[in-house]
């Protein structure tokens, strides 16, 4: 037997130091778990308790999602943000619904086709500003209404933060809810980073969705340092009576479920949502700034920042010969929705020394 083989059978041991798996700017997805939460995690294993939500981490979560959302607030933790999508709007509509979103949401561009493969629900993807769908747009994509020809528009999703990194303010929201309300639709929240969109408008969770006329969240988790656990936030209590059915049909029921809702209490009972979130806004505010200030100085004349900068990442028109440039230093994701631009995301750990760093890199320093 060769070493070759050997080696196939007894493959080495993960590197685990930190040099081997540097911070970088590819996505919040790449950063680990915060320390608390690894923390909630291993308090939380101790005996035996009841699966299935039927734990006291898990009832304790139901009462923090009241105290964010409101007394009506009805909590579901999940898995993952795609299943959130999902099960939140199957549980909301019926067959044959249509969902308007902007045209860059992850539910139409993203997730492989499955809220329609999977949900049954035909998703309708308008062009926007920035990521930004709007009443007018709303109206516009209201077709076939009442023809049995056509999949019936019974709901309208927004991102929040939105896939361009713009955040939409509490009075946009309302405007979109009445436009939503009056056509008969409901209004859904994929709010991944509904933390970073909060803490870039300093206001409270609670204000960008229930007081704003939202029916259901997809509330995000993994994306602000938790490991693998979602929720879905059902706000209108007319909809999503079918959740306790199509979560498990949806392989979304989680056995140990007091592993998903201790995380989710780590992050939402306290401030630690909004402090990872604050962390990661203000890192991508620097990196912008930077950049900025790389381009004013003729330090990197090449580059320009193609979208607002609300929320933790930052959207760079960037030639490919100093991409390459950069990415000898830093893994970035190219942002396949407009040529030549780079989308680089911050994270609850990312340092103010990693973002200097980039800076340089881009300015092939």
């Amino acid at each position: 037997m060769n070493d070759q083989t050997l080696l196939s059978q007894n493959p080495p041991p993960v590197d685990t130091s930190e040099s081997a798996h540097p911070r970088n700017f590819g996505s919040d997805n790449w950063a680990g778990a915060h320390p608390e939460v690894i923390g909630a995690i291993a308090e939380a294993n101790v005996g035996h308790t009841p699966g299935y939500g039927g734990d006291p981490w898990t009832a304790r979560f139901g009462e923090v999602m009241k105290g964010h959302f409101g007394p009506s607030a009805q909590a579901f933790p999940v898995f993952n943000g795609t299943g959130a999508n999902v099960l939140a709007l199957q549980s909301a509509l019926p067959r044959w619904a249509a969902v308007i979103t902007a045209e860059s949401a992850h539910i139409n561009y993203d997730e492989t086709g499955a809220p329609e493969k999977v949900g049954g629900l035909k998703v309708i993807g308008a062009p926007t500003p920035n990521g930004k769908l709007t009443p007018e747009i709303i109206k516009g994509s209201v077709l076939g209404r009442g023809s049995e020809h056509n999949a019936q528009p019974l709901a309208v999703s927004i991102s929040q933060s939105t896939e361009w990194g713009t955040t939409y303010r509490a009075e946009e929201i309302r405007a979109i809810a009445d436009t939503a309300h009056s056509l008969d639709m409901i209004l859904h929240v994929d709010g991944s980073r509904l933390g970073n969109a909060a803490a870039h408008l300093d206001t409270d969770l609670g204000t960008l969705t229930t007081d704003a006329g939202v029916d259901i969240i997809s509330l995000g988790g993994t994306k602000n340092g938790l490991l693998g656990a979602e929720a879905i936030v059902v706000l209108n209590p007319e909809i999503g009576q079918g959740m306790k059915f199509l979560r498990k049909m949806n392989l979304q029921l989680s056995s140990k479920m007091r592993f998903l809702s201790a995380q989710l209490n780590a992050l939402y009972d306290g401030a630690l949502w909004r402090t990872s979130a604050n962390h990661a806004n203000t890192m991508a505010q620097r990196l912008s700034d930077g950049l900025a200030e790389a381009v004013a100085s003729g330090r990197a004349p090449e580059i320009s920042i193609v979208a607002p900068v609300e929320s933790n990442v930052v959207f760079v028109h960037m030639p490919g010969d100093v991409a390459a440039r950069a990415r000898q230093k830093f893994a970035f994701a190219d942002w396949p929705m407009a040529e030549n631009v780079v989308r680089l995301m911050c994270a609850f750990d990312t340092t103010a020394d990693d973002v200097e760093a980039l800076i340089a890199a881009i300015a092939g320093e």
